[in-house]
């Protein structure tokens, strides 16, 4: 089975900003204080969802240290209300940091976030914070789930400020994709938030709690797609505008001035992009706003995603270069190291230097350079005069030259240049992801770190029924002619196949059967190079792999097939 990448931040929608230990009365939950009993930003603040009345049931009364399943290790609170309780624990048996949901098994909602969990597991996709397991053990309910370390939450980020347009672009169009591709699978969220939305060190954006926060909080919808549309919409305007399109204060920002209405962004700040202020407000519309300057609303995240489509797309701002300090020469360098300092208050007079070449070593270096040159021209004129003389005599013979001959020393060779990369996803074409936090590493310039697959049982083909490939998807910022890939591997051996295909975007849903195929290869070597026989441009290219070599098990994996991405480098 495959292994999940470890860990994550608390996918209950917690800040992470003010941790809970001994204060039980404030949690954190998505950056707002809250009493412990009662969760009060849920109807006001979003505008979506109902709330059933939370159990009777109180929290299970654990401390730090305390172990589930002998295995996870309760390090911190970082969540109390209703009824259950969040932590940061670790994982002893993988030794990883996770994130674990507690709850009395006769709580109202036990039921509810265990199925919760378990649908959200299965779903598998690397957009979304992953459940790792759901246990129900010695009269209590449990949620195990990764713990991101090195993701940063939407709230955190717009505290600094609002988004630049081409971030906001990338966060709405990643965020309404994967809330798209679950609800084709029936899983809605219910509680989109900013506490919710995660960025990670790669710029790939994340959604945690799907499913699960709202079933600890007792939230249902009769209309589930249209809710998390709109809450969809509410990003991107708080994205935009660092304000939350509602009249109450929430998460940390300032809501609409009282009686003005929903107004668009681009009326409450300046310089927002006009596309993405009128693509939140076709989201935001669900709730009886008018759109008279806009086109219709969006009522689900598949017409979102189509909107979103329709848009030209925004490219990332242009890198800011600093020019370098002007250069200050040393006293050393200026010729005064060893001299006697001056005195204070006295002027030094400076000895004036000879005219240029006038100096007895100018006067030498005059004459060299003279013979040099006379030397030269003699030995010039003698070499030119023999090959006129050895032309004139061979003007006789015949001379042949093939049109290949020809054609080298005409033709120019085109120029090589490097394309870069200015993301990557993983390819999930189907079960689940193998360690999306670690795309990144495969263009860091760093051979030192990689992205690895999981250790499967059959090979080196892998098994179509179970898993087709493996693969991650790069993104060029605009359509870029790819003529070449060169792939470092981490393991050699019989046998690596890879192929590049020509996609339209970096999403998993788009299927195999529609992509362009650009060129193959299979290699038992640790570098595999694949050639583009006709050069094609596109904004994203697949790296694709359904083959893996055997290799022995180390600290991450056990023996078995598998390959891992050192560095990789698209030439055009």
């Amino acid at each position: 089975m495959a292994e999940r990448s470890t860990a994550a931040v608390d996918v209950a929608g917690n800040s992470g900003d003010e941790p809970l230990t001994a204060q039980a009365d404030e949690s954190t939950a998505d950056g707002v204080a809250q009493n412990r009993e009662r969760d009060t930003d849920n109807d006001e603040a979003q505008g979506s969802g109902g709330t059933e009345s939370p159990g009777k049931a109180s929290p299970p009364e654990l401390h730090s240290g305390h172990k589930l399943a002998r295995r996870y290790r309760l390090e911190e609170c970082v969540t109390r209300l209703d009824g259950f309780s969040s932590w940061r624990a670790v994982d002893e048996k993988l030794r990883r940091a996770v994130g674990v949901h507690i709850l009395p098994a006769d709580h109202s909602r036990a039921r509810s976030v265990l199925a919760a969990a378990r649908s959200s597991a299965l779903l598998g996709d690397p957009r979304f914070v992953q459940v790792l397991d759901a246990v129900e053990e010695n009269d209590l309910v449990y949620v195990v789930h990764e713990w991101l370390p090195d993701a940063t939450e939407l709230t955190a980020l717009l505290a600094a400020g609002p988004l630049e347009a081409h971030d906001a672009y990338q966060m709405v169009s990643q965020i309404a994709s994967a809330m798209a591709a679950a609800h084709r699978e029936g899983l809605a969220h219910l509680r989109l938030t900013p506490g919710t939305i995660l960025r990670s060190s790669s710029g790939q954006w994340r959604v945690r709690g799907l499913a699960v926060n709202a079933a600890l909080r007792g939230i249902t919808s009769d209309t589930p797609q249209r809710t998390d549309t709109e809450a969809i919409g509410a990003l991107l305007y708080a994205s935009l505008t660092q304000r939350w399109p509602y009249e109450n204060d929430a998460y940390g920002l300032s809501g609409l001035p009282k009686g003005v209405g929903l107004i668009a962004p681009d009326q409450v700040r300046a310089g927002v992009h006009r596309g993405l202020s009128e693509l939140a407000m076709r989201a935001l519309a669900n709730d009886g706003a008018t759109a008279s300057r806009h086109e219709s609303a969006c009522t689900t995240p598949e017409e979102l995603v189509k909107a979103i489509g329709e848009m030209p797309r925004i490219r990332p701002p242009e890198p800011v270069f600093t020019a370098p300090p002007d250069y200050q020469r040393t006293t050393y360098q200026q010729g005064s190291y060893g001299r006697q300092a001056p005195r204070p208050g006295l002027t030094q007079p400076l000895p004036t230097p000879p005219p240029p070449l006038q100096s007895r070593t100018g006067k030498a270096l005059k004459w060299a350079v003279s013979a040099l040159l006379i030397a030269a021209l003699g030995l010039g004129s003698w070499q030119l005069a023999d090959a006129l003389i050895e032309r004139a005599g061979s003007d006789d013979t015949p001379q042949t030259q093939t049109p290949d001959d020809n054609d080298k020393n005409t033709d120019k060779a085109k120029p090589v240049t490097t394309l870069k990369i200015q993301g990557a996803e993983e390819y999930v074409a189907k079960g689940s992801a193998q360690h999306p936090a670690d795309v990144g590493k495969t263009y860091d310039s760093n051979s030192s770190t990689y992205w690895r697959t999981a250790s499967y049982k059959d090979g080196p083909d892998m098994n179509p029924a179970y898993k087709p490939g493996v693969g991650i998807v790069y993104d060029f910022g605009s359509a870029q002619e790819v003529s070449a890939a060169s792939i470092g591997l981490l393991f050699g051996g019989d046998h690596t196949t890879v192929t590049l295909y020509a996609t339209d975007s970096t999403s998993s849903s788009v299927p195999l059967t529609s992509m362009t195929k650009l060129g193959t290869v299979t290699t038992t070597d640790t570098t595999a190079k694949v050639k583009v026989a006709k050069p094609r441009k596109s904004q994203y290219v697949l790296v694709w792999f359904t083959a893996l070599p055997y290799a022995a098990g180390d600290s991450f994996s056990g023996s078995g097939y598998k390959q891992a991405i050192t560095d990789l480098k698209f030439t055009g």
